[in-house]
């Protein structure tokens, strides 16, 4: 990278002698001499497939945002890997992780750190039919959890069935994988956790009746982030100014999704092919207030959602270690509002 900066900084004072040399026959050369800024390739890699938690990087990509920070930005889909693990192990500078996996990594001495909260509040929850009656926690009682199979879901319906006194060890649980939601609570389960931003806004454009409790409003220790952007602990160490030139670019991005939902939704759709357009629309119009909320500034975390979710992972022992919350995120690179 040294060397690049120095040839091109050869390049402009030749350039410039030549121009000096023959303004005397034609000024007019001077306003031909133009320099591109020099730009760095980097990489995010996604969660998941592409949907509207992902907006604001495609916004900022469309809109030349990240090339104005001089980013050369590439936007790639997770494989086998997942994004912490990628981003760990240095192969890609940025990732769409949440605080579970964060947290997790974190308690196993994987130094990933969270830079910004996507989504200030945990739009997730249990979703069902309308016709299977489940209306509390209560009645996932002799029901049937779909699921991933992970030790976090286990606990999560744990946790808000000891709200209500119900005992989880009448729910059945069957790993579903990513079985369609819609399909899948047709026959082989009752009800599923889901994220409403997506799920949720495709059950109301199918006119699919759905029961939904929030996880966040039945348990508050629940109200975690998720996605957040992660990077790691050797990028803030080695290139801080990396870090603030991407997050600007990031946060332009997101907050012009908040205020011009419909023209984000087409940027997205344009950007991914195949995408459902009706879907993407109606989702981003949902979640065009739900990702700064409350908070002073989009993407902003607080010490007590961290703190408050770590304890709750290790009471739940679905940590090796309690993890140093504060060094878990930080919201240094977030652009000064």
């Amino acid at each position: 990278m040294k060397q690049k900066f120095i040839i091109i900084a050869i390049v402009v004072i030749a350039l410039v002698s030549l121009t000096i040399g023959c303004s005397s026959e034609n000024d007019s050369n001077a306003d031909d001499v133009k320099v591109s800024t020099p730009t760095v390739k980097v990489q995010v890699m996604l969660d998941w497939v592409p949907n509207t938690n992902h907006t604001g990087i495609y916004v900022a990509k469309e809109k030349g945002w990240y090339k104005e920070q001089g980013i050369d930005l590439e936007i790639i889909q997770p494989a086998e890997s997942t994004a912490a693990q990628v981003v760990a192990a240095g192969k890609a500078q940025f990732g769409i992780s949440y605080q579970e996996e964060v947290t997790y990594a974190r308690a196993s001495e994987i130094p990933i750190v969270s830079i910004a909260a996507i989504i200030q509040h945990n739009t997730s929850g249990f979703a069902s039919p309308k016709e299977k009656n489940i209306t509390s926690p209560t009645d996932f009682e002799g029901k049937k959890y779909g699921g991933w199979g992970s030790p976090v879901e286990l606990a999560m319906v744990e946790s808000i069935m000891k709200k209500e006194n119900a005992d989880v060890s009448k729910v059945e649980f069957i790993n579903a994988g990513a079985a369609d939601f819609f399909s899948v609570t047709k026959d082989d389960v009752d009800f599923e956790w889901i994220y409403y931003g997506w799920t949720g806004v495709e059950a109301e454009l199918r006119e699919f009746p759905l029961n939904y409790i929030a996880v966040n409003e039945i348990a508050p220790e629940l109200d975690f982030y998720t996605p957040v952007i992660v990077t790691s602990e050797e990028l803030i160490k080695e290139n801080p100014d990396l870090i603030k030139k991407f997050m600007e670019a990031t946060a332009m991005g997101y907050e012009f999704a908040i205020s011009n939902p419909a023209e984000a939704a087409e940027i997205l759709i344009a950007q991914v092919p195949g995408i459902n357009a009706d879907l993407v629309k109606k989702s981003q119009e949902w979640l065009a207030d739900k990702y700064q909320d409350d908070a002073k500034q989009w993407g902003f975390q607080k010490d007590s959602v961290w703190e408050t979710y770590a304890n709750w992972m290790a009471d739940y022992q679905l940590v090796p270690a309690m993890i140093e919350p504060k060094a878990a995120f930080t919201n240094e690179f977030l652009p000064k509002r």
